[in-house]
């Protein structure tokens, strides 16, 4: 194998509650200095390539989500962080800041405690605790439009919450379905058409982001539980996880509604069973949504990236 045609990514592979997440901490693209905006801007640019070629088949698959570790800028934060995904890239990613933090531990970077990421919305805290577990303190979260109703050809009227929770989110009480695993390539389907619906119609987030999350709800399999959700995220792949945005997202709603008090334990069963447990607090009159899951390192790798291989970049859609 001739060298100069050969990349190599180092890369540290976890999951939280089933969701996968792929760490490059090394063999990553310059992007550069400036905020995590800034930088986000140029992956997307120059570098998409490499966002393609770790996470698409043949290396990864649709479920799985990326983070690039990138330098601070706040000498406060403890790494920088660009999440991305099969199609694009993600402000926040909850699974996959829990998965970082117990990445960095696992390489010696930290140890337990309160730590800050940058993320391109915003800088975040985590606390690692001495029982492996994370908590997530996630960006301000809120309901933005209330009982919002679409037509979705071949299902019918859909109404559901428009809500921000680091990414945007049309959350769904009423919807007919038995979220159970047997389903999901009917779940996968059946919230496809709603995010193709609310597209069509130009329902969007504040500001006129886009939607790119479908969150439904149901019962939780045991009585110390309060939900069960499906979530599909951009690509149409399900969250194995109960989905930390997501999550901050329905706590958010909920408080909206006068259904959830600050910090009030609110416990999210995931369509595959794992469980992230959160709370809201107010500062300013913002909500807040804490959230609190585990993850486990599954391997440590080396991608090799062959320019001769003609899926050396990953298959794009």
């Amino acid at each position: 194998m001739m060298t100069e045609m050969v990349r190599r990514v180092e890369v540290i592979d976890s999951h939280t509650g089933g969701e996968p997440t792929r760490v490059v901490i090394g063999g990553g693209p310059d992007l550069g200095a400036g905020s995590m905006v800034e930088r986000v801007a140029r992956f997307r640019e120059f570098h998409d390539e490499f966002r393609s070629a770790v996470v698409n088949e043949p290396r990864g698959s649709d479920v799985m989500v990326g983070a690039l570790l990138c330098d601070p800028v706040d000498p406060e934060c403890v790494a920088g962080v660009i999440f991305f995904n099969n199609v694009g890239y993600l402000g926040m990613c909850g699974h996959g800041t829990i998965g970082l933090i117990v990445t960095l531990a696992h390489l010696g970077r930290i140890g337990p405690g309160e730590h800050y990421v940058e993320t391109p919305v915003g800088r975040i805290s985590a606390r690692l605790h001495e029982s492996g577990e994370v908590s997530v303190f996630n960006v301000q979260s809120y309901r933005y439009r209330e009982k919002v109703t679409v037509d979705v050809p071949g299902i019918g009227a859909i109404t559901g919450d428009i809500a921000w929770g680091g990414n945007w989110f049309f959350l769904i009480e009423e919807h007919g379905q038995e979220l159970s695993l047997p389903r999901v390539d009917h779940l996968t389907e059946f919230t496809a058409r709603i995010m193709e619906a609310l597209a069509a119609a130009g329902v969007t987030g504040e500001g006129g982001q886009p939607i790119d999350h479908i969150e439904l709800f149901g019962p939780p399999s045991h009585p110390y539980l309060d939900s069960r959700n499906f979530v599909l995220c951009p690509g149409k792949s399900y969250d194995r996880s109960p989905c930390g945005t997501g999550t901050s997202a329905k706590m958010a709603s909920l408080f909206a509604a006068g259904k959830l008090q600050p910090g009030q334990i609110w416990r999210q069963e995931s369509i595959v069973g794992s469980v992230f447990e959160g709370y809201v607090a107010l500062r300013d009159d913002r909500v807040y949504p804490t959230i609190k899951g585990t993850a486990y390192v599954n391997a440590e790798s080396t991608l090799i990236l062959d320019e001769r291989d003609p899926f050396c970049m990953g298959i794009r859609r």
